[in-house]
């Protein structure tokens, strides 16, 4: 179950922690960041969302995003 999300931060990601998610695509925006791309399931998911809630990241936003 392939589901595409998107994850909007509070920060401004470098380019060394945006590729702590090799399998989202970061967009910057002013102080902000969407990570969008592809997880395999919940539990993937939520490994993304407990990194970057270790890395002090706080997340704004998370949505699915159905598929054309």
């Amino acid at each position: 179950m392939d589901t595409r999300v998107m994850i909007r931060v509070d920060a401004d990601l470098t380019d060394e922690l945006s590729s702590a998610f090799p399998q989202l695509t970061p967009r910057h925006h002013r102080a902000q960041t969407t990570l969008t791309g592809r997880v395999a399931d919940q539990e993937e998911l939520q490994g993304v969302l407990n990194l970057l809630s270790s890395l002090g990241i706080t997340v704004v936003e998370v949505l699915t995003i159905p598929d054309d």
